[in-house]
């Protein structure tokens, strides 16, 4: 079937090339009456605009490229669903990538953007990422940039985040006043300002309620089902006392849950779980697991606003980045309620 192009509509209507042009474009100088014919015939004739050439033209292709970490956590797609929402209704598509926490793989999601030519990225790192890294490349072509949860060091831009120090220290400082006084904080990667933010809130919650810092309960590795079994099995083997686990998110306090259990302990009697990010399961599994709801849809829709207001602004770089922190939410169930 051959194509259909704004030549045919202008030939179908008698008029120009350029008045056709500038009614599908809602010009002012043209008549709403022509407009009306104009989109008519457009639908009649099952034309479809060329969106690279008026990309071409206009210098804009209104995509958003969305880099995050994955998309199997619910934490990244509750967000990707608040961004999507504000972007599709301010005219915008967004292209997702992830980079399933590999730097080699997030710095091909920044090649891939560049290339399609985005209007911008809004990215949240990933695990082995250190520094500017590739995002730096972007600041210095000024494409517009911005990041949610996981910022990079180090990259002064537009971000949203929750206050990850705050829900660190309402977690612990929750297990606390619940009666429970060796409490392990099973942490991850250091080069990530989150979870040194969240280690800090712990260490701070300790020391403002009069508990020792034990070094020996501050646990570092990875965060995973089965490295939430694997140190509660480590701890155990040790002969490491601890009455409470607040874990840096909730599959691997859910792997503590499912070890404590396997072992015999009872959760909450024995042994006290809190973990971070509330991802669906937490509230259906039993015991409910305890954690910090980091409002997900709201921190996308946030970001994508705070995207937007910039864009509109002009020369995107010339404003101090505006930081915004949302203060997370604690939701005390069974895994931590004596």
């Amino acid at each position: 079937m051959k194509k259909i192009t704004i030549l045919d509509i202008a030939k179908e209507l008698n008029i120009t090339f350029s008045t056709v042009a500038r009614a599908l474009n809602d010009h002012p100088a043209i008549s709403a009456a022509t407009k009306k014919a104009v989109r008519e015939t457009a639908d009649r004739l099952g034309y479809r605009p060329n969106k690279v050439a008026s990309s071409l033209r206009s210098g804009k292709t209104k995509i958003i490229g969305v880099l995050v970490p994955r998309l199997d956590v619910s934490f990244f797609s509750s967000v990707v669903h608040g961004i999507e929402g504000v972007m599709n209704e301010n005219g915008y598509t967004i292209l997702l990538y992830q980079s399933q926490e590999s730097v080699k793989q997030e710095n091909k999601g920044i090649d891939t953007f560049l290339r399609s030519r985005v209007d911008g990225i809004i990215a949240s790192i990933s695990l082995e990422t250190e520094g500017p890294g590739g995002y730096e490349e972007v600041k210095e072509r000024n494409i517009p940039l911005a990041f949610f949860d996981r910022v990079p060091q180090g990259l002064d831009v537009p971000s949203v985040t929750i206050d990850d120090y705050r829900g660190g220290f309402m977690a612990t400082e929750h297990l606390i006043k619940a009666g429970y006084r060796r409490i392990v904080h099973i942490n991850g990667y250091r080069n990530v300002h989150i979870f040194n933010e969240r280690l800090r809130g712990y260490l701070d919650a300790l020391t403002q309620h009069g508990l020792p810092i034990d070094e020996d309960l501050i646990v570092k590795g990875d965060f995973s089902l089965e490295f939430g079994r694997k140190c509660v099995r480590d701890l155990l083997a040790k002969g490491t006392a601890f009455d409470a686990v607040f874990t840096l998110e909730d599959f691997t306090a859910m792997g503590v849950v499912q070890e404590l259990k396997a072992v015999g302990k009872h959760v909450p009697k024995e042994v006290g779980v809190v973990g971070f990010a509330n991802e669906a399961f937490t509230s259906l599994v039993s015991p409910a697991v305890s954690t910090l709801d980091q409002r997900t849809v709201e921190m996308g829709e946030e970001v994508a606003q705070l995207f937007l207001r910039l864009l509109k602004k002009g020369n995107y770089y010339s404003h101090k980045p505006e930081k915004i922190v949302l203060i997370p939410k604690l939701l005390v169930r069974e895994s931590s309620s004596r």
